[in-house]
């Protein structure tokens, strides 16, 4: 029968792979307490990194319904559990890794779907999501900015091409057609 404290401790990390949109597993071999600490700081308020033990995570992991991470519990692993946007913590990990070489991401999950370490990277290479949908909202405002040129000008257009013709045909009729003014006098 299992301890209690293990079962607790597969319990809680159960329900942090179910909570989480996303779960990368790093190694931290030599990092000190205070760059895991630094670490913690860089991943945003919407992240929890913790030091695991292999097999209570592996367990919990399998248990949550995720099945791929499997091959990436060996050497010392810590997880970060991203509540929040993905994007903001994967770019905290990427900075942190590229001035802590010790840090190595092996990979993790992202809403459910199994992701490498390169696909975390190029997540980070993202802009965040308040960027994206600016541009969105831009890129709306614009067609809408095109829309309305458009549907000003047509009337427009056609007031031109209808004063065009009218000046042609008196050009063309000349004399022999009276103007609207003359006919009623």
């Amino acid at each position: 029968m299992a301890r209690p404290d293990k079962a607790a401790a597969v319990a809680e990390l159960t329900d942090q792979f179910r909570s989480s949109n996303a779960a990368v597993l790093t190694e931290y071999r030599g990092l000190t307490v205070a760059q895991l600490k630094e670490l913690r700081r860089s991943l945003g308020e919407n992240a929890q990194y913790a030091v695991v033990k292999n097999t209570l995570t592996k367990i919990a992991a399998n248990e949550a319904g995720i099945d791929t991470l499997d091959d990436l519990f060996s050497g010392p692993t810590a997880v970060a559990f991203v509540t929040g946007d993905p994007v903001e913590s994967a770019k905290g990990l990427r900075d942190f890794a590229k001035d802590n070489p010790n840090l190595i991401i092996k990979g993790g999950v992202l809403d459910g779907k199994a992701l490498s370490a390169d696909e975390f990277k190029k997540l980070a290479d993202l802009e965040s999501r308040e960027v994206l949908l600016s541009k969105l909202a831009g890129a709306f405002k614009g067609k809408q900015t095109q829309a309305a040129q458009l549907f000003q000008a047509l009337p427009s257009k056609f007031v031109r091409t209808a004063e065009a013709l009218r000046a042609k045909k008196e050009e063309q009729g000349g004399a022999g057609t009276p103007a609207p003014a003359e006919a009623a006098e």
